[in-house]
C-alpha cells in the first residue's frame, strides 16, 4: 500500500495537463507519492502524451466520459493508499506541498479530509473561488469560504492561516483518507460534476468525522477549466444537485422549511438572470428544480442511509444563518465580518 496517491481525472485536457503535470510530479513524488492520472474517456492526444512525457505516472483508462464523480469513484478503485489527493488538472503545486496536510492527518486520526489553502493561478496574491481557506455552509444550501463569499474574493495576507474545522474541503484539492471515502460511499455519480464534494463531506461530517483546512499547504488553481461561471450548464448543475444535497442530507425537522425557502429564493435567482438578460441561465434554473422534483424519490434511500448512519445532531461548521442575508443586507462582504 502507497502512503499517499495523488489522482487527477483528465477529459480531454491534453494541454491542461502538460502545463501542469510537471510541478505535480515534480513536487508530488518528492514527497513520496504516487501520481495516477485517471483518463476519462478522452478522445484528444492526453494518453499519448502522458506516456511518452510522464513515463512516471500511473495511467488509469476508463472508456467513457464518467463525469468528475463517477471517474474518481471507478479510478480510486485501482488505488491502494492511505491517503488520497482528488487533485484537478488545472492545479499548480508547491514545493512539499504534502506534508503539512501529510503530518496533520497522521497526528489527527479523528480527520477524515483536509484541504490545502486555494489561491488563484491568475491573481497569485488572491484566494481562489472554489474552497479558498476552507469551505461552510449556510442554512439554505448555499456554500462560502474563509477568504471568498459570494462573488466577492480576498487578498491572502495571512488572515487565515490558523487550522480550523470546515464543513467542506473542495473538491480542486481533495485530500482524504481511502478508507473514509469507501465507508462514506465515494462521491456521489448521479450528481455527475459540481456540489459532489459538499455532498460527501456533509455525509463524513455527520457521522462524526472531521473537516479541516491546512493552510500552511498552498495550492494555484486556475478555475472554470472545463465549464465557465456563466456556462447554463454550470448553473444547472449547481441548483440541481444543491437541492439534491440537502434533500439527501437536511434532518427532518429541517427539510420543509428549508426546501420551502430554498424554492423562494431559486425563482428569485431565475428573476435575477431575466432582468440581466441572462436568459438561458434564468431557464437552467427552472429547468434544474424541474429535475429535482422528478429525481427526489429515486434519492429516498441515500436519505434513509443518512440519517439513519447521522451520530452528529449538530454540525457547527453548518451555519444557521443565510449567507444571502448576510452579504446583501447587512453587507457583510468578507468572512472576518461574520
Amino acid at each position: 500500500m502507497d502512503k499517499i496517491a495523488v489522482v487527477i481525472l483528465n477529459w480531454n485536457g491534453c494541454d491542461m495537463l502538460r502545463s501542469f503535470l510537471p510541478s505535480v510530479v515534480s513536487h508530488s513524488e518528492a514527497d513520496g507519492a504516487v501520481v495516477y492520472v485517471a483518463d476519462n474517456g478522452s478522445t484528444d492526444a492526453s494518453v499519448e502524451m502522458l506516456r511518452r512525457e510522464f513515463p512516471s505516472v500511473h495511467l488509469i483508462l476508463l472508456k467513457e466520459n464518467h463525469g468528475f464523480a463517477d471517474g474518481y469513484n471507478l479510478a480510486l478503485q485501482q488505488v491502494d493508499a492511505e491517503y488520497v489527493v482528488l487533485l484537478n488538472s488545472d492545479v499548480e503545486v508547491t514545493g512539499h506541498w504534502l506534508r503539512p496536510l501529510t503530518t496533520y492527518m497522521d497526528a489527527h486520526p479523528e480527520v477524515a479530509a483536509c484541504q490545502p489553502k486555494i489561491r488563484s493561478w491568475r491573481q497569485k496574491e488572491m484566494f481562489e473561488y472554489a474552497g479558498a481557506a476552507g469551505g461552510f455552509l449556510d442554512r439554505y444550501g448555499y456554500p462560502f469560504c474563509r477568504g471568498r463569499i459570494m462573488g466577492v474574493i480576498e487578498e491572502d495576507r495571512g488572515q487565515y492561516d490558523t487550522i480550523i474545522p470546515v464543513f467542506w474541503a473542495t473538491g480542486a484539492a481533495l485530500f482524504i483518507r481511502l478508507e473514509d471515502y469507501r465507508e462514506a460511499g465515494g462521491l456521489d455519480g448521479r450528481f455527475f460534476a459540481h456540489m459532489e464534494e459538499i455532498d460527501l463531506c456533509w455525509r463524513l461530517r455527520a457521522r462524526g468525522r472531521q473537516i479541516v483546512c491546512v493552510p500552511q499547504s498552498v495550492v494555484y488553481h486556475v478555475g472554470g477549466a472545463t465549464l465557465k461561471k456563466e456556462n447554463p450548464r454550470k448553473t444547472f448543475l449547481n441548483f440541481r444537485n444543491n437541492l439534491v444535497m440537502l434533500y439527501k442530507n437536511l434532518p427532518a425537522e429541517d427539510l420543509l422549511p428549508v426546501m420551502r425557502i430554498r424554492a423562494f429564493l431559486d425563482y428569485v435567482a431565475a428573476l435575477n438572470f431575466l432582468l440581466k438578460m441572462q436568459f438561458s441561465n434564468a431557464l437552467a434554473v427552472i429547468r434544474a428544480r424541474r429535475e429535482y422534483r422528478s429525481l427526489r424519490s429515486s434519492f429516498t434511500p441515500a436519505r434513509e442511509e443518512n440519517l439513519k448512519k447521522t451520530s452528529l445532531s449538530v454540525i457547527p461548521e453548518w451555519t444557521k444563518s443565510s449567507i444571502l442575508a448576510q452579504y446583501y443586507c447587512r453587507g457583510k462582504k468578507y468572512f472576518s465580518q461574520l
